[in-house]
């Protein structure tokens, strides 16, 4: 900011010219790149279009923040903790963060496969690999923010969702509480969400498509794991609402709405 200082005594007007430290600060803070890196498997993961319109919810959330906010959605389908080590996939992770940064950790989905020896991780492995990501994000100043895997999508009899990830989804909430890490419990959120809105309405969150009705998937598919463009919007959505009920730094880096879209708050 240019200020004119005008000196009154002698009648000279002096033009002095200079920058306000503060606002030059202010002005090189806000403009400093916060990146959150984002550690999971395929309900979290960026799809290629091939997969459409299986979305993880990665991807809308990565649309939420500021200019200055950069996600790094660096999930892949089909990982566990161990193979996401084993590739060195959390090693590159490790190597590119910077003070400030965030990660966000969910893993469980393919960690608890054991019929799929590949990425099977035995349960203290899975509790020693989610403690060592924690503590690398903050040797480097960075900020973890931990959660158990989302739901997959089976009902009981009376309604209720079923708990499908038995074991591996209480290891996250004993590495959370161990930890004392900024921790969502996405399981049981998700959980609820969908509960509420019940087989049908919850159905059409996921990858439920009739035969010849898209050309990615010819015979159809009815898939209970993986969500849908409506799904994942809607669960990063959820992840958007726990962080501004714990008042998460992130949740006041998001960008600011289009002026148009204040006029009505919803379609009628």
């Amino acid at each position: 900011m240019l200020v004119k200082l005008v000196e009154k005594g002698n009648g000279m007007v002096k033009g002095i010219f200079f920058m306000i430290s503060l606002l030059c600060s202010s002005i090189t803070s806000a403009s400093e790149v916060t990146r959150i890196f984002m550690a999971g498997d395929s309900t979290m993961s960026i799809k290629n279009v091939k997969d459409y319109p299986e979305t993880g919810w990665g991807m809308p959330f990565s649309y939420f923040f500021d200019e200055n906010v950069v996600v790094e959605n660096r999930a892949k389908n089909g990982r566990s903790t161990r193979t996401f080590i084993s590739e060195k996939r959390w090693q590159r992770i490790n190597s590119e963060l910077t003070k400030g940064d965030f990660v966000i950790i969910q893993f469980g989905h393919n960690d608890q496969s054991k019929h799929k020896m590949d990425r099977y991780t035995a349960p203290e492995e899975f509790k020693a690999n989610l403690t060592s990501f924690i503590n690398n994000v903050r040797a480097k100043q960075a900020h973890a923010i931990l959660m158990t895997p989302i739901t997959r999508r089976y009902f009981n009899a009376d309604g209720s969702i079923k708990d499908t990830h038995p074991i591996y989804a209480d290891l996250v909430r004993q590495v959370a509480k161990q930890t004392n890490v900024t921790f969502i419990d996405m399981e049981t959120i998700t959980q609820h969400y969908f509960e509420q809105l019940g087989n049908k309405g919850s159905a059409l969150r996921f990858m439920h498509i009739l035969p010849d009705l898209h050309p990615n998937y010819p015979n159809g598919v009815k898939d209970n794991t993986h969500l849908n463009h409506l799904g994942a919007r809607e669960v990063a959505q959820l992840v958007l609402t726990e962080l501004k009920k714990m008042n998460n730094p992130l949740s006041h880096r998001l960008r600011l709405p289009d002026p148009k879209h204040l006029t009505l708050s919803y379609y009628q």
